[in-house]
């Protein structure tokens, strides 16, 4: 787990600042709507939602496009387009486990996109039920070494609070929840004045595939083709490549 989550970090600081802000902009409002659609617009009453506008209010997308978009989910604007929520799976270089989520009103320029992807970056596309069954939903609370309590404080504060497990992840702690205690878990960090890098909800590998070298730039090159993909919401992984090797890649 611990790789994927900090690959997640990695891209989350590039994006904030890199030309990709926009199409980033675009994926997490159409995640909100869709939220908002099959859940209500409720942010208390619905996690889903509450996780997503956290996750676009982390990348400064203004407040105003995200009420418009909660707006378009509940049927409050006309223009609202249906969205069709698919997952594909498949295997990056190395047997590397990939789960990708997507939103989308065209499955067929969104299969077609995926599988190119795939194709042109040395994977292979899988059947349905060939990975999903390596993945578990989780929450993921990243808290950064530099700004967190010792070790022992954050174990307190996390596990009273309901977490399951605090993983060492080199420059961070990934706090890891079951999904109907992730804020619960959050709260009780912030108000214990733990600084929360980031927070998500998220799909957890029950084992990891360790990767070093070419074979961990074609397993990251071919992520990262799948993540430019305007449908694809989010792509999780069952590699570990240690944190200084993935920076450098």
């Amino acid at each position: 787990m611990s790789g994927h989550s900090k690959w997640a970090t990695i891209k989350r600081k590039k994006e904030a600042t890199d030309s990709k802000r926009s199409n980033m902009y675009a994926k997490l409002l159409r995640a909100v709507e869709v939220a908002a659609r099959e859940g209500g617009g409720s942010i208390e009453g619905n996690m889903t939602l509450a996780s997503a506008v956290e996750k676009a209010k982390g990348f400064s997308v203004p407040s105003d496009n995200i009420d418009r978009a909660i707006k378009r989910g509940v049927g409050a604007d006309a223009d609202t387009a249906h969205y069709q929520e698919l997952v594909y799976e498949g295997y990056a270089p190395g047997g590397i486990a990939l789960l990708i989520e997507t939103l989308t009103d065209n499955r067929n320029r969104t299969g077609q996109e995926v599988k190119h992807a795939f194709s042109r970056n040395n994977g292979n596309l899988g059947e349905q039920g060939s990975v999903a069954w390596m993945f578990t939903r989780k929450g993921i609370i990243v808290v950064e070494k530099a700004v967190a309590p010792d070790e022992d404080r954050l174990l307190e504060v996390a596990l009273e609070a309901g977490a399951g497990d605090v993983l060492d992840s080199e420059s961070s702690w990934d706090i890891v929840t079951e999904p109907g205690v992730f804020k619960q878990v959050q709260r009780a960090l912030e108000d214990a004045g733990v600084h929360v890098y980031s927070s998500d909800l998220t799909m957890m590998p029950q084992t990891s595939i360790p990767v070093e070298g070419g074979e961990a730039r074609q397993v990251l090159k071919l992520i990262e083709a799948l993540e430019d993909l305007d449908d694809v919401q989010n792509v999780y992984a069952n590699f570990d490549i240690p944190e200084e090797v993935m920076a450098s890649l």
